[in-house]
């Protein structure tokens, strides 16, 4: 067995399923609600989640948090994005090298993340933003780390539902040929088309906020029913009405498909 098959177990775990919270918003939005101290966040969240999604430099701060037997997992962001930079009105979709594996992996990682957006408007930055993303992954897997793919459409929130979900379906098909070992993406109309036409695990994210934690906790069903192997939830875990209750429930939905409304009151949140 390989170092990076070894990760990836520790993962994903016996169920074969795995609960990710994100807390690397910072990248590129700056500062988010309950997301300013990030060592505190995570000490208030626990040992809940199997994994968390956070920057590299942030590693550098958290490591009481991550230095104990039983914690989560660190998967550490690599590249920069500009299309998460909606306070910038950035949509161009040009991705840079920021941090390469062997940072990540000196810092503590256990795996990492490399985001990828095509269908830019511009050939050339498809290219290299498909260029960055192989040789991210390359190298990763050279060292023994696992790589989590994000797959993220630039103007996700004005893309009509179906051109969406194509554009979803065909991107994460690419990054799992392109040598990824599991994806990050959005949940689309027919997400079980998404997680059925890919070799490996999907794993359906967030997004923004949802009005009440129930709302959010009915998506990871869905997610799940769909086919995902998992979650990676940022802000509707950290900003729930009870982060460690949140992550509890989600615990229930993905690894023993509960119903979403049991979880919620089995664990006290907000429906």
């Amino acid at each position: 067995m390989t170092g990076r098959e070894i990760r990836l177990g520790k993962l994903f775990g016996d169920t074969g399923r795995a609960v990710v919270v994100a807390c690397d918003h910072g990248m590129f939005d700056g500062p988010h609600a309950g997301m300013v101290d990030i060592e505190a966040m995570l000490r208030g969240l626990g040992d809940g989640p199997d994994a968390i999604l956070l920057s590299p430099g942030m590693l550098a701060h958290t490591g009481n948090y991550f230095g104990r037997r039983g914690a989560p997992l660190a998967i550490a962001r690599l590249n920069f994005n500009s299309v998460f930079c909606f306070h910038w009105r950035y949509n161009a979709s040009v991705i840079s090298h920021l941090f390469r594996p062997e940072d990540a992996l000196a810092l503590g990682a256990d795996a990492v993340l490399v985001c990828l957006t095509l269908k830019t408007g511009s050939e050339a930055t498809d290219a290299r933003n498909a260029e960055i993303f192989v040789e991210l992954c390359t190298a990763a897997h050279d060292l023994g780390l696992p790589v989590v793919a994000e797959y993220f459409p630039h103007s996700h929130l004005t893309k009509p539902p179906e051109e969406l979900h194509e554009e979803i379906r065909i991107g994460c098909r690419m990054v799992a040929e392109f040598g990824a070992d599991c994806i990050k993406t959005f949940y689309t109309c027919r997400f079980d088309e998404v997680t059925s036409s890919c070799p490996i695990p999907i794993l359906g994210l967030g997004a923004e906020k949802t009005p009440t934690d129930l709302d959010a906790l009915e998506l990871a069903e869905r997610e799940i029913q769909a086919g995902a192997r998992g979650v990676v939830f940022g802000r509707n875990a950290i900003q729930s009405s009870d982060p460690p209750a949140f992550v509890a429930a989600l615990q229930d939905i993905v690894k023993h498909e509960i119903d979403a409304r049991e979880a919620a009151s089995r664990h006290g949140l907000t429906q």
